[in-house]
């Protein structure tokens, strides 16, 4: 927890993320639930912070939201209320790690709420989503700012450099890999979020 919030305000806060979470991913109270076998009650609770989870409630919810209980709290002393939902500071940032570290996904929208989700995707050299193409509803598109991107659409490979951009309906399969010797950077855009 951080020490620059009072406990209510730390309930509140993280109540408010994994419901931006739930909502993000288009699950109901129901199938949350079900994935946890927590009530639909506590978890609403939890969600309007009008309830501290447990270790073991906040790791399943963790789990079913698939991110890591530390992604659910603010990193460091909470934005000013100004800049809430605006701006989200570098240090304020939250990392989702994919395939043993392979694949880093930082989320630079301030939260889930918008339209838009915002990420800088990094992938170690060799690194990928997995041979797996996966889909999702909605639209991505993104700029490669650093290495090679080796992108799948379908059954189509687009190699993309330094520069390069992209844009696909995310119902198309898809899946993505890092061919080069160094790490590559990607400013990936999704709507509506999926994170």
């Amino acid at each position: 927890m951080s020490a620059a919030l009072r406990p209510a305000e730390e309930d509140a806060a993280v109540g408010a993320q994994l419901r931006a979470l739930r909502r993000a991913r288009g699950l109901s109270l129901q199938q949350v639930a079900d994935a946890t076998d927590l009530s639909v009650g506590l978890i609403s609770q939890v969600e309007r912070g009008l309830s501290s989870p447990s270790v073991r409630a906040l790791r399943s919810l963790a789990d079913a939201l698939g991110v890591t209980v530390g992604w659910l709290f603010h990193h460091g002393s909470p934005p000013p209320p100004e800049e809430a939902g605006i701006v989200l500071r570098q240090r304020h940032r939250r990392r989702m790690e994919f395939n043993g570290g392979e694949v880093t996904k930082e989320l630079l929208s301030p939260d889930l709420d918008g339209q838009l989700e915002i990420l800088v995707v990094k992938v170690v050299p060799g690194g990928s989503s997995g041979g797996v193409p996966y889909t999702h509803a909605g639209e991505e598109g993104g700029v490669v700012l650093e290495g090679e991107l080796d992108l799948w659409v379908e059954d189509k490979l687009y190699r993309l450099a330094p520069g390069d951009s992209f844009r696909f309906l995310s119902t198309r399969p898809h899946h993505f890999a890092n061919p080069g010797r160094v790490p590559a950077k990607v400013l990936w855009v999704i709507t509506p979020p999926s994170y």
